[in-house]
């Protein structure tokens, strides 16, 4: 059973339709391990050898680096060209959660207000 979409007026949602959804929203998060909340870029880095010829042009690379919500601002981490997949995903993944989660805090507020959150 595919979970009611919610209007954006939850007033007018019934709470049992209010209840089904914030089921689904919960039970669609699944794993929390695999959640990484930041940004990927790209960069590229001169190697400061004399002579090198990425000190006229764009440098080497592009080098992948995620800069992780959490840590201090300017913080990049290098991401090795195996694990970009891996860290595409856990991005995506953690856009979604969040996603998730607001909409699930916002049903909670209408539950609230109706007297019948549980």
């Amino acid at each position: 059973m595919t979970p009611p979409k919610i209007p954006a007026d939850l007033g007018t949602t019934s709470t049992e339709d209010l209840l089904v959804r914030r089921r689904a929203l919960a039970d669609g998060i699944g794993d929390l391990q695999r959640l990484l909340a930041g940004v990927l870029v790209e960069q590229h880095r001169r190697c400061g050898k004399p002579g090198c010829s990425c000190a006229a042009g764009d440098g080497h690379g592009p080098y992948s680096y995620v800069s992780p919500r959490q840590i201090e601002r300017g913080r990049l981490r290098y991401v090795p060209t195996r694990f970009l997949a891996v860290v595409h995903h856990y991005l995506d993944r953690s856009g979604a959660v969040e996603a998730a989660l607001a909409e699930i805090s916002t049903i909670n507020v209408e539950l609230l207000a109706r007297r019948e959150l549980t």
